[in-house]
Formats: structure tokens, C-alpha cells, sequence
């Protein structure tokens, strides 16, 4: 491809640095900014998230305990947990902080460009996120609680309001709408991501010479653009369903309570079609970046070029185009046509390709390399078996008749959480180590970053693998706890181990959050380009400026992943150097 975009010196929004410590911090246009205040929400989101998590491990070992805050735990307080655990931690965490966060701070940096491109419609977008959370963490405090119709929200459950049970009046509405307002922001986010890379590249950066980041960041935002939408349209039909009186996904005949509810002609099933319309390519939204980020980080510190970029470009996108043909493999229990069954089953053994493509890609930029173990190359390895333990998993669901008696098991939250949730976090952490010296001028303690991802690595395979065989063995998902079952009480023992595990795991977790906050204030300073990188963000100071190159257009000559180049003066050759300044480089090393 050599079309060449726009330079960054057209760029018709750039906004005067702010004076004002609201203009600057709070209401702020500056692309680093917001991507830091995602970044921020994402992380108070993440600690909320497990520390649900915790209540219900606590509650799957040891039923009955009063628990601060909760009291007793019924069963409809730990689907109340359930619910808000899968929303925050889907929602606020993954898909905010590696797409939201990172893409909205270094997007604009890869490319040359000075900002984003609609910067007050980016402003918007994260107070568009930051309200919805706040309304999310409302859900909890009106009468009858958060809703406990899971993080998918299926109806009619979700639909007949509080005759359905505690937590469907108010905390189902305010559910709703916070994700009708999170759909708000991430379309306004995507329409920027996509505008910005298509129009904003600097001179010289064609799309073969972005970074991986900028592709995988382009991608999730063609799919948010085109799901996000589908689930907000059916939030406002559930909506009108909950208080208009109509009757979208409420079937006629229904009874609740002996109540006959008055409704008919609607389709549970069409909720489920739209939701998982957005809620496939949901997962790899929240996956994508995290590949993107764990291709730049082994290239870098395996210092060897990216093993077959052209490759990995086109699985990206193969990933995005095929993710929107699976969604069916969510519902092979709902009474599908076997032949439509079989159709999904194919498409989603089809998108192991190109992940498969990757993985070995990845592989070969690792194997012969100079491989330096920094914490930030830990965490992209670990995403790496992260990725292709979730995946592999993930091919006996795909297969109907043997999702059939797995599918209401452990072995679906050991799959999702695999492939999608811890995966998907061990990418943000590898950005973080990567990105940290950049974005704060200081950096990590390493030691302690090395000591996290033992911690947190092994924790992960010791709470999700043993899942796999409690599945096996039938152990249902969403049950709050064991003992009104006899064959699932001979499991105990391994919920026992899940849960000690998961209190070592996340007590790594404050480990990480006192690096962080310890680093960003007592952490060494960090030089311009620590990692010796090649691509535009390590060509300026740390932390950027507010303009990022101050007025000082770069051009690009080469690829992202220009690294151990015979003959050079250095291991790795800079986007931005003219090829004039390479050979005197060079000169000067053979003089």
C-alpha cells in the first residue's frame, strides 16, 4: 500500500496548551491526558471487580459467612456479584483501559500527528465512560440492589422489571443505561481512532510501516464502530420493553409469580442474537490490543524484526472480519437449526488461523533472538500462553455436541476468563512496564515487576486450570455454592485450592498498584528511549509535550521493527532517521 496520508503539520485541531488546572486535568483535550484518565478509571474499575470476585470465592468455599457489606449471602446477593463483576471487569477494565487508554495516549504519537482528530468529541467520550461507571456503581445502592441477570443481561429476565426478583426494578434500569451510555462513548472513540489513523499519518508512514499497535488499534475500532451500536440499539428496546409496555423480548403467555404478564409476541431469542452480535467481536476488542502491544514489546526486547509483520497484519484483520460470523456458538443450546449449528461451528474453527498465524509468529520473532527479560517482555510472553491456552479450550466449545454438556459448566468461566479476561490483562500490564517511562518520565522498579508476574502467571494457571476438570465433572456455573449438591461437594477440595490461590493472586495485584504509585513519584528517571525502540514515541521527551514533537514534523523511512541490522552502527534503526543520517552513523562506527 502506498497511498500516503496527510502531514501532521495540516492537522486543523491542534488546541493551545491549557493554563487552567480543570482545562488542563479534569475537562482536558489533550489526547495524553484523557488516555491517562481512562487509564485511572480502568484501574479503580479492576480493584472493584476483583474484590467481587473475592466475596464470591469466599462464599463458593465457605457458604453462610457474614460478610462486611453484604451480610449473609443469599443466592441472589452472589448473582447480584456476578452480574457487576462481569459488566465492570468486561466493560470498565477491558475494554477501556488497553483500547481507551494506551490507543487514545500513543495512536496519535505513532502516526506524527499532534492529536487526535476530533479532540473535544474525545474529551466527551470519557465522560460519556466515567458516567456510565458511576451509574453502574449506582445499581448498588437503590432499593433492591444491583440486577442478577448476569453480565449478558438475558431476558426475559432482564425485561419484567422487580416482579422477576430482587435487584430487576431500579438496578436493572440503571444497568441498562449505563451501558447504553458506555456504547455512547466507544462509538465516539472509535469514529476518532479511525478518523485520526486514516487522515493523520505523517509523511513517509504508509499503512505496511505502522507499528502493530496502530493496526490492532484500527481493527478493534472497525469493530466497536459496527457492535457497539447493535447493543445499544437493544438496550433502548429492552428499555421500552422495562417501561413503555412494549413487548420485543417478553413472549406472550408468561408467568412470573402466578401473575400472568401482559406482554406478547416477543422473542428471548432476539436479545440473545443481538447481544451476541456485539458480544463476540466484544471479545476480541478486548483482545486485540493486547496482541497488537505484545507484538510490539517481543519485537523490541527479542531485538530482532517482527516475524512475518505482512502476516500479522492480515490475521488482525482476518480476526476482526471473521469475528462477526461466530456469535451463534453463544447459543448452540437455545434450539438452533443443526445446519445453522453446524455453520457457526465451521466459522469458529475458521478463526484459529489466523490466531494460530500469530501465535507461530510470535514465536518466530522469539526464537534466535536476544531475548532481554525485562517485565514488560515477561508479561508479552505470558500473554502469549495465555492466549493459546484460552484458545485451545476454546475448540471444544465450538463443537456443538460437546458444548452441549459443558456449556452451563466451570469449564466456560475457565475458557472466557483465559482467553479473554487474564489475557487480556497481562497485555495491559505489559504495556504499563513498556509504556510507563514514557508516559511519567520515571521507571517501574523491574525487580518488582518481575516478582508480579511470577506471582500473578502462576496464580492464574493455579484458579483457571483446575476449573477445566470441576467442568468435566459437571460442577454448574452461577451456583452460589455446592452444598445442596451432593456429586459437586466431592469438588470442594478444588474450590478450596481456586480460592487460596485467588487470595495469593490478588494480593500480587497491591504489589503492582505500590510499584505503580511508588514509581510515579519516586521512580528513577527515565531517559528518552530506555528500550533502545525504533518507532516515533521514544524520539521525544518523557513525558511528551503537550504537541508531542514541538512543532518539529517527523517523516518516516523505514518500518516499525528495524532491529540487529547487519552493518549498523546500533541494534535498532529509528523510524524517523533520514537515510543520510543512518550512514554517517555508520561512518563514524567503521572510521
Amino acid at each position: 500500500m502506498t497511498t500516503q496520508a496527510h502531514e501532521a503539520h495540516a492537522h486543523p485541531h491542534v488546541h493551545a496548551a491549557p493554563t487552567g488546572f480543570i482545562r488542563r486535568w479534569i475537562f482536558s483535550l489533550d489526547h495524553k491526558v484523557i488516555g491517562i484518565q481512562y487509564y485511572l478509571l480502568a484501574l479503580v474499575a479492576v480493584f472493584v471487580g476483583m474484590f467481587l470476585s473475592l466475596y464470591m470465592r469466599i462464599n463458593l468455599v465457605w457458604p453462610n459467612l457474614e460478610l462486611p457489606l453484604v451480610g449473609t449471602m443469599t443466592p441472589e446477593k452472589y448473582l447480584a456479584l456476578l452480574t457487576m463483576h462481569g459488566t465492570i471487569m468486561v466493560f470498565f477494565v477491558l475494554t477501556t483501559a488497553p483500547q481507551s487508554g494506551f490507543g487514545n495516549y500513543f495512536l496519535p504519537i505513532q502516526i506524527g500527528a499532534a492529536d487526535m482528530a476530533f479532540p473535544v468529541l474525545n474529551m466527551l467520550s470519557f465522560w460519556f465512560t466515567f458516567v456510565s461507571f458511576a451509574i453502574m456503581l449506582a445499581a448498588f445502592f437503590v432499593e433492591g440492589g444491583a440486577p442478577i441477570s448476569g453480565w449478558t443481561g438475558y431476558a426475559p429476565l432482564s425485561a419484567l422489571g422487580v416482579v422477576a426478583g430482587p435487584g430487576l426494578g431500579m438496578g436493572q434500569t440503571l444497568w441498562i443505561v449505563s451501558i447504553v451510555f458506555f456504547c455512547a462513548a466507544s462509538l465516539m472513540g472509535a469514529l476518532n481512532f479511525i478518523t485520526t489513523l486514516i487522515d493523520l499519518r505523517v509523511k513517509g508512514l504508509t499503512l505496511m510501516r505502522m507499528p502493530l499497535t496502530c493496526w490492532a488499534w484500527f481493527v478493534t475500532a472497525v469493530l466497536g464502530l459496527l457492535a457497539f451500536g447493535v447493543l445499544a440499539a437493544a438496550g433502548i428496546l429492552l428499555l421500552l420493553d422495562r417501561h413503555a409496555g412494549t413487548s420485543f423480548f417478553i413472549p406472550g403467555g408468561l408467568v412470573v409469580s402466578d401473575k400472568i404478564i401482559p406482554h406478547s409476541g416477543g422473542s428471548p431469542l432476539l436479545w440473545q442474537h443481538l447481544f451476541w452480535f456485539f458480544g463476540h467481536p466484544e471479545v476480541y476488542i478486548a483482545i486485540l490490543p493486547g496482541m497488537g502491544v505484545a507484538s510490539h514489546v517481543l519485537s523490541t526486547f527479542a531485538r530482532k524484526p517482527i516475524y512475518g509483520y505482512r502476516a500479522m497484519v492480515f490475521a488482525l484483520c482476518g480476526i476482526g472480519i471473521i469475528g462477526f460470523g461466530v456469535w451463534g456458538h453463544h447459543m448452540f443450546q437455545s434450539g438452533m437449526n443443526p445446519y445453522t449449528a453446524f455453520a457457526f461451528s465451521l466459522l469458529t474453527m475458521a478463526i484459529g488461523v489466523p490466531s494460530a498465524i500469530k501465535t507461530f509468529n510470535w514465536l518466530g520473532t522469539l526464537w534466535g533472538g536476544q531475548i532481554r527479560f525485562t517485565a514488560a517482555m515477561m508479561f508479552a510472553i505470558g500473554f502469549v500462553s495465555l492466549f493459546v491456552s484460552g484458545g485451545v479450550d476454546g475448540l471444544f466449545l465450538a463443537q456443538p455436541s460437546v458444548d452441549r454438556p459443558l456449556h452451563d459448566t466451570y469449564w466456560v468461566v475457565a475458557h472466557f476468563h483465559l482467553i479473554m479476561g487474564v489475557a487480556a490483562i497481562f497485555g495491559i500490564f505489559a504495556a504499563t512496564y513498556f509504556w510507563f517511562p514514557k508516559m511519567f518520565g520515571r521507571m517501574m522498579n523491574e525487580t518488582l515487576g518481575k516478582i508480579h508476574f511470577w506471582f500473578t502467571f502462576i496464580g492464574v494457571y493455579c484458579i483457571f486450570m483446575p476449573m477445566h476438570y470441576s467442568g468435566m465433572q459437571g460442577q454448574m456455573r452461577r451456583y452460589p455454592e455446592a452444598s445442596g449438591v451432593n456429586f459437586v461437594q466431592e469438588l470442594l477440595p478444588i474450590q478450596e485450592f481456586i480460592t487460596y490461590a485467588a487470595f495469593i493472586t490478588l494480593a500480587a495485584q497491591l504489589l503492582f498498584l505500590l510499584n505503580f504509585v511508588w514509581s510515579l513519584w519516586k521512580g528513577e528517571k527515565a531517559p528518552m528511549n530506555p528500550w533502545r525502540a525504533t518507532t516515533l514515541e521514544w524520539t521525544i521527551p518523557s513525558p511528551p509535550p503537550h504537541d508531542n514533537f514541538a512543532g518539529n514534523v517527523p517523516s518516516v523511512y523505514r518500518g516499525p521493527y528495524e532491529f540487529s541490522a547487519p552493518d549498523q552502527a546500533e541494534d535498532f534503526l529509528p523510524q524517523h532517521l533520514t537515510p543520510q543520517e543512518v550512514g554517517a552513523m555508520n561512518g563514524k562506527k567503521h572510521g
